[in-house]
């Protein structure tokens, strides 16, 4: 009775956000955006629709946030050269993109298609979060003369990820051979941070 009772005891606020993300994030885990449910979220929390939608107006949205909770930032490398580093990046993140976790966000993107909002929490992760350690090793080859300080923008600096991305997302591959990161890399990412020239005014 006591337990059946605890069950029982009313959350509210955070602590019921908490919940309701925790569980999301375990539906997520086991069965992949396909598998996860208002329902199956409400009873693994242990609390009712309704505080749900209150929060997340549908399952995109409550997909979205778990896997935000989810992802985690990416520690710049430090191989000493651009293309060391570059590269590390590029396996890294085709790592994540093959792992189930990628397989969440690539489910997450195709739901969302085109919507704008639905997009821009993950855009958000994997937009300016992201671009951090690729910022982070283009400044380190600008400091050492390895790439011209044009190159130091967010789009020029992410190039590489993107094309990369576009190999899951467009093309549907389940994970890129390592020839593909090294082609990215030397035929692509490199002559442009080390040929780029100013902004136009």
């Amino acid at each position: 009775m006591v337990e059946g009772r605890t069950r029982q005891t009313r959350r509210r606020g955070a602590v019921l956000e908490e919940a309701i993300l925790n569980a999301a994030i375990d539906e997520l885990t086991e069965s992949g955006y396909a598998g996860l449910t208002m329902d199956k979220v409400a009873i693994r929390a242990g609390t009712n629709k309704n505080a749900i939608y209150r929060r997340w107006p549908n399952r995109l949205a409550l997909g979205i946030a778990a896997y935000r909770r989810l992802a985690t930032s990416v520690q710049p490398p430090d191989t000493g050269t651009l293309r060391g580093d570059v590269l590390e990046l590029l396996r890294g993140a085709n790592h994540h993109w093959s792992s189930p976790l990628g397989a969440i966000l690539r489910e997450l993107l195709a739901a969302a298609g085109g919507a704008s909002e639905l997009l821009a929490p993950l855009q958000e992760k994997s937009g300016e979060a992201a671009a951090a350690p690729w910022l982070t090793v283009l400044g380190r080859a600008v400091a050492r003369g390895e790439a011209a300080p044009e190159a130091l923008h967010p789009r020029v600096a992410t190039v590489a990820v993107v094309l990369l991305r576009n190999e899951f997302v467009v093309r549907g591959v389940p994970t890129a051979p390592d020839d593909v990161l090294i082609e990215i890399v030397d035929e692509v990412y490199l002559p442009l941070v080390r040929r780029r020239g100013p902004a136009p005014s």
